[in-house]
C-alpha cells in the first residue's frame, strides 16, 4: 500500500471525515479559541500552539511522553493518522515540527489549511467535539535532529557548506523592524541579522490560499539565495514558526537531505549579550 504524503490536500481530507483513525487537531496563534468557535473543520479538535507543542514550564519542547498524555486526553491513539492545520499556516508547521521531534509516527498537514477549506465551500461546524481519552503508548524517543541551538549556531557562522535562511519579512531582515507589523515593535533587544544570512521571504513559498507553491517554484525560489540541496540549511525567523514553512517545503516537498531549524530565532539570539548583529 502506498503511504500518503505528508502534504494532504483539502480533497483528501474531505474523503476521511468520519474515518475514526484519522484525527484532525486546528493549532492556534491565539490563547482564545474564538476563532475555532465560529467555525472549523468537523471533528476537529483545538490547540493553542504553545499549549501543544511546549513543555508546562520550561522553554522546551514537549517530550514524547508529554505527547503521548496530551494527545491520549483528546482520543488519539499512537497509530492515528495526525492531520494538522495552522491559524495562521505557519502554526500547522510549528506544530508538525515539534510533533515530528516528538515522535509522532503518522503526522499529516493539510495544504492551504483552513482558508483553502473555507474557499472551496467545504462543510464547516460550529459544534465543539468531545473525546473519550485513548492509550497512546509514546514512542521510545524523539529526534531533534532537524534543530539547533544558539551556541552551535555561533560556533559555526562560517561553516563551509552551510547556509543560513532568514525567512522574516524584509524590514526585520534588513533592521528597519523587529517584529513584522503592529505599532509595538518588540520581540528582541537589538534589530538586525545573524552575520551572513540569506534572505527569503516566507510568503514566497505559498499561493494566496495558504498552498505550497509547485515543487519547481519553490526550488527555483530558494536557489536563488543560494539554499541548494547539496548544503546544509539552517532556517530562522523571529519564534521558528515562520521558519518550519522553509523546512517543511525542503524537506517534505523537495527532499533536502539536511535542513535545521534555529529554535531561538531572532528573540534569542536579538537579546543575548555579546552575540554578533549584522545590519
Amino acid at each position: 500500500m502506498t503511504q500518503d504524503p505528508p502534504l494532504v490536500s483539502t480533497q483528501w481530507l474531505a474523503d476521511r471525515l468520519n474515518d475514526p483513525n484519522v484525527r484532525v487537531i486546528e493549532v492556534s496563534s491565539s490563547a482564545e479559541d474564538k476563532r475555532y468557535r465560529e467555525g472549523h473543520i468537523p471533528g476537529a479538535a483545538w490547540f493553542f500552539w504553545k499549549d501543544l507543542c511546549w513543555d508546562d514550564t520550561d522553554r522546551e519542547f514537549l517530550t514524547p511522553q508529554q505527547m503521548s498524555a496530551r494527545l491520549g486526553r483528546i482520543g488519539i491513539t499512537h497509530d492515528a493518522t495526525l492531520v494538522i492545520y495552522g491559524d495562521p499556516v505557519q502554526f500547522g508547521t510549528y506544530p508538525f515540527w515539534a510533533l515530528t521531534m516528538a515522535g509522532h509516527p503518522r503526522l499529516r498537514l493539510l495544504d492551504g489549511a483552513k482558508t483553502r477549506w473555507k474557499a472551496e465551500g467545504r462543510p464547516m461546524t460550529q459544534d465543539i467535539p468531545s473525546f473519550e481519552p485513548a492509550d497512546y503508548k509514546p514512542p521510545k524517543g524523539g529526534d531533534s535532529s532537524m534543530r539547533v541551538g544558539r551556541d552551535e549556531v555561533r560556533a559555526n557562522l562560517k561553516k563551509p557548506g552551510r547556509l543560513l535562511l532568514d525567512v522574516r519579512s524584509p524590514e526585520e531582515y534588513s533592521g528597519e523592524r523587529v517584529m513584522a507589523h503592529g505599532s509595538f515593535d518588540h520581540g528582541a533587544e537589538r534589530k538586525g541579522r545573524i552575520p551572513g544570512a540569506v534572505h527569503l521571504f516566507y510568503k514566497e513559498l505559498y499561493n494566496a490560499d495558504e498552498t505550497f507553491k509547485r515543487p519547481e517554484e519553490l526550488r527555483a525560489a530558494l536557489e536563488r539565495v543560494g539554499a541548494t540541496p547539496d548544503r546544509e540549511v539552517v532556517v530562522y525567523c523571529r519564534l521558528s514558526h515562520r521558519a518550519t514553512l522553509a523546512w517543511f517545503a525542503m524537506r517534505h516537498l523537495l527532499g533536502y537531505p539536511d535542513v535545521k531549524i534555529y529554535d531561538g530565532s531572532w528573540t534569542e539570539w536579538g537579546s543575548i549579550v555579546g552575540f554578533p548583529v549584522e545590519r
